[in-house]
């Protein structure tokens, strides 16, 4: 990895964390020399798994792929809470119903 790309993915980590600010939600994550968080084991893929406490864990794992890591640390990171945001609104649509 790239020093530009692990500098990029840190300050990725960095925004989401100082976003989501939710008790309800745990962010693990699995990026190669960088951060890995996460127990689960997946060589050398790059992943955020996102945990939501409802009745238990709901989990969701979002990856990283090329095209996702080729924007800004800025456009990556509002992906990740964009998608962690729709995730809690479908765990939370199937518990609630449609609101």
């Amino acid at each position: 990895m790239s020093a530009l790309m692990k500098d990029k993915l840190e300050k990725v980590v960095e925004l989401v964390d100082n976003v989501m600010i939710d008790p309800d939600i745990d962010v693990e994550y699995h990026i190669p020399g960088v951060l890995v968080t996460t127990a689960e084991e997946s060589g050398t893929d790059t992943f955020i798994v996102v945990k939501y406490q409802e009745d238990g864990y709901v989990e969701r794992k979002f990856s990283l792929d090329d095209h996702h890591v080729s924007g800004s640390a800025e456009d990556i990171a509002n992906f990740v809470t964009f998608s962690i945001e729709q995730f809690k609104e479908e765990v939370d649509s199937l518990k609630y119903g449609a609101q």
